[in-house]
């Protein structure tokens, strides 16, 4: 299907104050698009929206808990007041604590679950709208390799399992309206998830770090630009055939 009008594009990007979120944001900043920087907190985000700002770009902070059903459908409300129709949607936010299988509470289970695979949902629910009457979508969901399988966080697995399988439901659905969805699955990158793994190890993060390059066939851990040169390929309009996939960016083959 070809867009009615797609002259500018407005991008939303969630958990995008630091880290991952934000070198995606900056990177589709950097490709044109005006962006909705979604996070907790709205002053955790001024280094993003600086950055992007800084160097003629637009960028605005909306504080959202993206647990929050009633708050994305709200932060995606102004953003479209602020930029117009959003096509491009990358969910980043996320959280992933590690706990023992007999030692995890319900309450981490429920929150686990309710930020992971329910944000994505709310983000995507309130945005599709606009991409279907636009006849152009980008969907951008963020999983991890923990999808295949990870001991030490059953919650945070199942839950970015769940986002795979979300990820291939909307390019089934949304495919007839010219919107696509993906999933990167990011393997180690340095993150503040990253370093908090290495304090519950009780390892100093560059030790961590070596151990981790020891593994990675390409002889290095990977980088928040690593992520955000990826969505950049996916939400561009020349990656129109490409949807329903999970693209593993770990440094190597994931099983």
């Amino acid at each position: 299907m070809t867009p009615t009008t797609h002259v500018h594009r407005t991008a939303v990007v969630a958990g995008a104050a630091r880290g991952i979120g934000a070198a995606v944001a900056r990177r589709l900043a950097g490709d044109g698009l005006a962006d909705g920087v979604i996070d907790l907190n709205e002053t955790d985000c001024a280094d993003t929206v600086e950055a992007i700002t800084s160097v003629g770009g637009a960028a605005l902070a909306v504080a959202t808990d993206v647990a929050d059903e009633a708050a994305v459908t709200a932060a995606v409300a102004r953003i479209t007041t602020a930029f117009g129709p959003p096509t491009v949607l990358v969910n980043n936010a996320g959280i992933g604590p590690r706990a023992d299988l007999v030692d995890m509470t319900t309450q981490q289970w429920d929150t686990v679950l309710g930020i992971n695979p329910s944000g994505p949902f709310f983000a995507a629910r309130a945005v599709c709208p606009h991409m279907v009457t636009a006849g152009w979508g980008r969907i951008v969901n963020m999983s991890s390799i923990s999808a295949v399988g990870d001991a030490g966080r059953v919650d945070y697995a199942s839950a970015k399992a769940g986002l795979i399988g979300f990820t291939k439901s909307l390019a089934l659905q949304l495919g007839p309206h010219g919107v696509t969805a993906n999933a990167i699955a990011p393997g180690f990158v340095v993150s503040d998830m990253t370093r908090a793994s290495a304090r519950r190890l009780g390892l100093g993060f560059e030790e961590f770090r070596h151990r981790a390059e020891q593994s990675i066939p390409v002889g290095r851990v990977g980088l928040p630009d690593d992520i955000a040169h990826t969505a950049s390929f996916l939400v561009s309009p020349g990656a129109g055939f490409v949807s329903g996939q999970v693209i593993y960016v770990a440094g190597g083959p994931v099983d």
